[in-house]
């Protein structure tokens, strides 16, 4: 889910809400809530084996879109400028580390905490451009970091660790679309590049993999179908979020957006039966109190620009 969303920040901001949009942005952050249900059809293979071919096939399915935007000389434009793909090689970086993540967390049954991650994703950003970008927080948005810092806190105790999962997600997306707003590059044709880079280490590694025998590409056309499946449950929500963002305000996709994280949860807890503890219960609390702090602005100003003039 987390690259796709930075798109959104990147797109130009339409005048109001449309109904295809509201219906296009639902399908598409139930299509991110309910991916935990893909990953476990393929939860007997190992973690770097599923990134991989995740890595690989989004690379067909990013390029077509591309091809469809015609956004296909801006690819080769950039590939010919060190400096910018210098950032899409980090941006690269952190994408893979955010989903290599969220695999290993549904494949060990710590889903609940990727729900929980996701949750504090826009709360990081707002720390985090604090913290990088010398942003002025309101006392809202102070609060809201605030009770973050806490559930992190209550989690630490708790486990008697810091809660890797809940931490590495929002960490690695944060500083990915951080890397996004100083590249000028529209979020589909940065996808693609990202792609790119990454797929010859990927393809590289799947090859090696088959080659001793340790690969499960070739062992069934079951198997092979729901690797290849991988990179399109990946680009093809992308494709319909850069149209729905074309159709709302981005205030409405910030409040949308937790859509998705509350079908992961929901997921985790009535189908896959993870564990709630007592700690984990606190700082979901914590964290909802928080983004309900952060939205309610977003909400206020989406109704007075609803609004009719008198």
């Amino acid at each position: 889910m987390s690259a796709e969303i930075t798109a959104a920040h990147e797109a130009p901001a339409p005048q109001g809400d449309t109904t295809k949009g509201f219906v296009l942005a639902f399908i598409v952050f139930m299509m991110w809530g309910v991916l935990p249900l893909y990953m476990k059809l393929v939860i007997d293979l190992p973690t770097d084996e599923i990134l991989a071919h995740r890595i690989v096939w989004s690379l067909p399915f990013a390029g077509a879109m591309v091809a469809y935007s015609g956004q296909s000389r801006t690819v080769t434009g950039v590939l010919r400028k060190p400096k910018m793909m210098g950032l899409v090689v980090l941006c690269s970086l952190f994408i893979t580390l955010n989903w290599g993540t969220y695999i290993y967390a549904v494949s060990t049954a710590q889903t609940v905490d990727a729900a929980l991650g996701y949750f504090i994703n826009p709360l990081f950003s707002i720390a985090l451009a604090a913290l990088i970008l010398r942003e002025k927080l309101g006392r809202g948005q102070m609060v809201a970091v605030a009770l973050a810092f806490a559930a992190v806190v209550i989690l630490t105790v708790e486990l008697g660790r810091l809660p890797l999962v809940a931490l590495a997600l929002p960490l690695s997306f944060g500083l990915y679309a951080f890397l996004h707003k100083v590249m000028p590059v529209e979020g589909t044709t940065a996808f693609t590049l990202e792609a790119l880079v990454l797929s010859g280490p990927a393809l590289g590694y799947i090859i090696y993999l088959e080659a001793t025998g340790a690969g499960h590409f070739l062992r069934s056309p079951v198997t092979a179908l729901l690797l290849i499946g991988c990179g399109a449950v990946t680009a093809i929500p992308l494709l319909i979020y850069a149209n729905a963002t074309k159709l709302l305000r981005l205030s409405t996709i910030g409040i949308m957006q937790y859509i998705a994280p509350s079908v992961i949860f929901l997921i985790a807890v009535l189908i896959f039966r993870e564990p709630l503890e007592p700690a984990k219960l606190a700082a979901f609390a914590l964290i909802w109190v928080a983004l309900v702090i952060y939205t309610a602005p977003m909400v206020r100003r989406r109704r007075r620009a609803s609004a009719p003039a008198e």
